[in-house]
């Protein structure tokens, strides 16, 4: 599937296209990174969210590299920024660039701890950080799907230069019900792609298979394997006989 860029015109899209190819994510996450290693950032726990405090350049890196959402302006020039589970974890686990509730006294002292206390607020987690860390590492931009009935929606850049391709669920080769709860029967699956092609988007399935590993640590995540299929819903316009 090639990327439907936006615009009101060609050239409008090829200029987002220009834009994109000038800035790709990986470049942009790489001096998010930075950005954050530098300032030494600390975010809390937040119920089901960690919020931190940034500055306004961190502001704009955060909203490149299409990570959370900003809150409100604290003070001048420092805003507060909301992450999900999983993006936080993602920077803090996989990027090495976030610290969360670094202190013993105020919550998780370290990625075990925080490992369990993630699992505590959502009992699939594992599952869904799986996923997430692995489009992620491909260098996707992952947002929440829930508008469309899927776990997240991925795009290949910033969704203000272009339309996201996929929808995407996260279902478990261990049989696991906290996400084996769908396309259970044909009519999940039905609904499902149909959904998502009208909105010119493919269902892609990610199968997270443990592998015999248990989710004690956050290092069972290596151990993890995911499974890509893609879905689409059958049209009878395309396979049938053009009239001589």
């Amino acid at each position: 599937m090639a990327p439907r860029w936006k615009g009101k015109d060609a050239k409008s899209k090829k200029d987002a296209e220009a834009e994109a190819l000038k800035e790709p994510m990986s470049k942009i996450v790489s001096q998010l990174q930075s950005s954050l290693l530098q300032s030494d950032t600390c975010g809390f726990l937040s119920d089901n969210s960690v919020c931190l405090a940034v500055q306004a350049e961190q502001l704009d890196l955060l909203d490149k590299a299409c990570f959370g959402r900003p809150v409100r302006k604290v003070e001048k020039d420092m805003y507060w920024f909301q992450l999900t589970l999983e993006e936080a974890f993602y920077l803090c686990y996989s990027l090495k660039c976030l610290k969360i509730n670094g202190g013993a006294e105020s919550g998780p002292s370290n990625d075990d701890e925080l490992w369990h206390y993630l699992k505590s607020k959502k009992e699939a987690f594992p599952f869904y950080y799986k996923a997430y860390s692995h489009l992620r590492m491909k260098n996707w931009v992952v947002r929440s799907g829930a508008q469309y009935g899927v776990d997240f929606i991925v795009y290949r850049h910033h969704p203000a230069r272009v339309h996201s391709e996929y929808g995407v669920l996260v279902l478990s080769r261990d049989n696991d019900d906290s996400v084996n709860g769908r396309l259970r029967v044909w009519s999940d699956v039905q609904c499902t792609t149909r959904l998502l092609g009208s909105v010119a988007k493919t269902l892609l399935v990610l199968y997270v298979n443990k592998n015999g590993h248990c989710d004690e640590s956050p290092l069972c995540l290596e151990n993890y394997a995911v499974e890509e299929r893609t879905i689409s819903r059958w049209s009878p316009e395309q396979c049938r006989e053009r009239s001589i």
